[in-house]
């Protein structure tokens, strides 16, 4: 088989998947519409935006952190390059907003920057430290990694669709609420509606209107799953033109080695 019948192949393999892919989202995951919004770190050249972590920041410590810990999230990264670049003294404040139960003292202390986001356990509601990570690609409501690859849908777009997708219709089920949102799947959710627009005031004047404050919490909570994902698309940036710049040379290696025979055998 040469090169352009294998390349047809798997031409023909991909297309299949694609179709029975999106055939079985439409069978099976149609009642939950997953909005695809437009976050700056998506694509293989996309970044952070600090403003809009730092946004989301807020919108977590005062809203979502009531129910929702972040114990796998060391506070100190906050400061980290290609974050949300707090300087260590505001990364050192910020720790303070915190008690830590520390062992040796038998007592909570106030939080240090060397400390991880406290666990959030009373509430019972599930830790946010890999949600964005949960719900992206082939794990997220989805059901396939189509969306991911085509439209950049993952786990960012989840969060954030879920955030703005309540209906206001609520109904009672064996003494517990639900609430209807169209990015859940199932649509009901037992979680009461979060946030309604205007529930912080950003210290950069940015809209705090529901979408724009689902959009910056969302990309927050991706941050918190994935702080070193900028970095990753910096090393795989450079080892693409590595081995585009291999493979050229490679090439008119081969080229000058083969010249001379090929004009013998001419």
């Amino acid at each position: 088989m040469n090169i352009f019948s294998l390349i047809k192949s798997l031409a023909k393999i991909t297309a299949t998947f694609v179709l029975v892919a999106n055939s079985a989202f439409a069978a099976g995951g149609g009642d939950a519409y997953i909005k695809d919004f437009d976050f700056s770190f998506e694509g293989p050249l996309g970044s952070y935006d600090q403003n809009q972590l730092q946004r989301g920041l807020k919108v977590y410590t005062e809203i979502c952190s009531a129910c929702h810990g972040l114990k796998y999230v060391p506070i100190r990264t906050l400061g980290d390059e290609g974050g949300l670049g707090y300087s260590e003294d505001q990364v050192r404040a910020y720790a303070e907003n915190y008690e830590i139960f520390d062992p040796e003292l038998d007592d909570y202390r106030p939080a240090k920057p060397t400390d991880h986001f406290p666990e959030v356990v009373d509430a019972g509601a599930p830790d946010l430290s890999l949600m964005a990570k949960a719900r992206a690609g082939f794990h997220g409501p989805m059901g396939t990694g189509i969306n991911q690859l085509v439209k950049g849908m993952g786990g960012a777009e989840y969060i954030a669709s879920l955030l703005a997708g309540y209906t206001g219709e609520e109904k009672e089920e064996f003494g517990t609420v639900f609430y209807e949102n169209t990015a859940y799947p199932g649509r009901w959710i037992a979680m009461a509606p979060p946030l309604y627009g205007e529930d912080v005031d950003y210290d950069d004047g940015h809209s705090n209107d529901l979408k724009h404050e689902a959009m910056d919490v969302a990309a927050f909570l991706t941050w918190a799953a994935e702080p070193k994902m900028m970095a990753r698309k910096h090393v795989g940036f450079r080892a693409v033109l590595f081995l585009i710049l291999l493979s050229a040379l490679l090439y008119a290696t081969n080229k000058t080695l083969w010249a001379p025979i090929k004009k013998r055998a001419a």
